[in-house]
This record gives structure tokens, C-alpha cells and sequence, in this order.
């Protein structure tokens, strides 16, 4: 029995620079994970079975997908009929929020099955697996944070002091093909991003909560104007900085330490304390 947990992701910053002739977009992203995190259990069975729990269970009508197309991704990459295993995931992270959940357990499930079978792929053959399943996927496969850029699938480990937010899921959903639809229509492309990586890598948390940002956010808040509500919310209670996370519509708030997290958190009902990348987290493959 093989267990892994699933960081949930937030992106510290998101660019889209348009979209591409496969129906993706280009993008440039810097993925921070977070110590919100699923629980992806793994045990040899005669075929593939995954069952759900926790308490976000009941958000998953149809099901973990991207575990579904995660273990049957890496089977195909290994050259066998049926993972043979039963996947459990304890599903704590908010549903369709940005979040990254679904990626993180896709990549769990990589990993784990790659451990439970003993195959010891190489991370660039990891790497290749989770591109199949999803443009968040790689990022989370590598275990720290990380710049991204194509839809996604490329990813070069960054470093990060571990820095304190506040997530304020929304109470509704929005789908990932709906919000860069919507940036096709009235988008537009952000700053380029190296002095925010600059910022980042520095740990000068004041610089960079004045500096995020999310091209997705504005497209988003147009037809969703909660989201925009949520940010000068926090904006309002002295956050160093507020934006939308990936697709949305989950608002992230950049907080000076942890009492400050606690109050920011207190001023948002419905918003929680998380920290990233968590203390507990190496750095990524490939960083010495």
C-alpha cells in the first residue's frame, strides 16, 4: 500500500499569451503548492478500481476522472493491460476552484502507481504521462514549486520561501474551458513576469502581494463580480496583496505572517489559513 499526499496549487501569477491551433493556450504560470492537500491511496488489485472519500466527496458527481486517466496513462506508458489497483482518494481540496485538485491527485496517482509496481520511471517519462492528462499535471509531479509555460507541460523547478495566504473558495464553480473562452473574448495578456519571479525567489513577500496577477481574472469577474468583491474584501482588511488562482473563481490573499493570516481569514468569512510551498516539502526533483 502505497500513500501520497496531493498538494492543492495556487498561481502566483497567470499568464495567457493566447490561444493555440490545438485548442490550448500558452501560458506562463508560476505554481505554488500548498499544504491543503488530498490523501491518494494505492494497493494492488486484480483491476482498477477508485473510490472516493472525505469530505469534499460528495462534490465529485462524476467521479475522479484524472485519477481515471492518470492510472490508465501510466499503464499505457508501461506497457500493461489494467493498473491493477485500487485508487482511494480522500478528497479534502475545494472542487472546480483553481485549485488544482484534481491535478495534484492525477500526479499522486503517477507516482504512486510508479512505486507500487516497482517500474521506476525516469521523471521525464513521468513528466510525459502526466502532459497526457492534464496542463496542471506536470507542475505537480515534480513536488515543489515551479515556472510553467506552454499549456503547462513545461516546467523548471523555481525556489520559494514559504509564505503565509488566505483562500477564499467562492460558492460556485467555474469551468476551466469556460474562463479561457472568455479570455478569448475579452482578455487581455499581463506584464511579463521575471521581476515577480525576481520578487519570489527574494522572499520580499510586500513587493510581490503588489505584483500578482491572474489574466483570467478579469474575464472571469465580468460575468462572476463576487470574485472582485472578494478581492478589495481583503484588500479592505490589509492583505499585502489579492488575486484570482488559475481558472477561478478561488480568491488567494498574500498575508505578512501567520497572526496576520488569522485576521485577514477573520475579516473573509468562508476564508481559510494555508501556507506554500508547506515546510514539510523538499525541494523539487532536479533542484540540488
Amino acid at each position: 500500500m502505497i500513500t501520497r499526499n496531493a498538494h492543492a496549487k495556487l498561481n502566483v501569477f497567470l499568464r495567457v499569451l493566447g490561444r493555440r491551433e490545438d485548442g490550448f493556450h500558452d501560458i506562463q504560470t508560476v505554481i505554488l503548492p500548498l499544504d491543503l492537500h488530498d490523501v491518494v491511496t494505492i494497493e494492488r488489485a486484480n483491476a482498477l478500481e477508485i473510490v472516493v472519500t472525505g469530505p469534499r466527496a460528495a462534490e465529485l458527481a462524476g467521479g475522479e476522472t484524472l485519477v481515471e486517466r492518470a492510472a490508465l496513462a501510466w499503464a499505457a506508458a508501461v506497457g500493461i493491460p489494467d493498473p491493477g489497483a485500487r485508487i482511494t482518494v480522500d478528497k479534502r481540496i475545494p472542487i472546480a476552484a483553481g485549485l488544482g485538485g484534481g491535478s495534484a491527485d492525477a500526479a499522486a496517482t503517477i507516482l504512486a502507481l510508479d512505486e507500487l509496481h516497482g517500474t521506476d520511471l525516469d521523471t521525464e517519462a513521468q513528466l510525459g504521462i502526466a502532459a497526457a492528462v492534464g496542463s496542471d499535471v506536470p507542475a505537480l509531479i515534480l513536488g515543489g514549486p515551479v515556472y510553467a509555460a506552454g499549456r503547462g507541460e513545461l516546467v523548471t523547478p523555481v525556489h520559494a520561501v514559504t509564505s503565509h495566504w488566505v483562500i477564499a473558495p467562492a460558492t460556485f464553480a467555474v469551468r476551466t474551458p469556460d474562463a479561457y473562452g472568455w479570455w478569448d473574448i475579452d482578455g487581455s495578456t499581463g506584464p511579463d513576469p521575471g521581476a515577480l519571479i525576481a520578487t519570489l525567489e527574494a522572499g520580499n513577500d510586500e513587493e510581490l502581494g503588489a505584483a500578482l496577477f491572474d489574466d483570467l481574472q478579469a474575464p472571469v469577474a465580468t460575468r462572476h463580480p463576487e470574485v472582485g468583491d472578494t478581492i478589495r474584501a481583503f484588500e479592505e482588511a490589509g492583505a499585502l496583496g489579492a488575486a484570482m488562482t488559475g481558472s477561478g473563481p478561488t480568491v488567494v490573499a498574500l498575508a505578512r505572517h501567520l497572526p496576520h493570516a488569522d485576521q485577514l481569514a477573520t475579516a473573509v468569512p468562508g476564508s481559510f489559513v494555508v501556507t506554500g510551498p508547506p515546510r514539510t516539502m523538499g525541494p523539487p526533483s532536479g533542484v540540488v
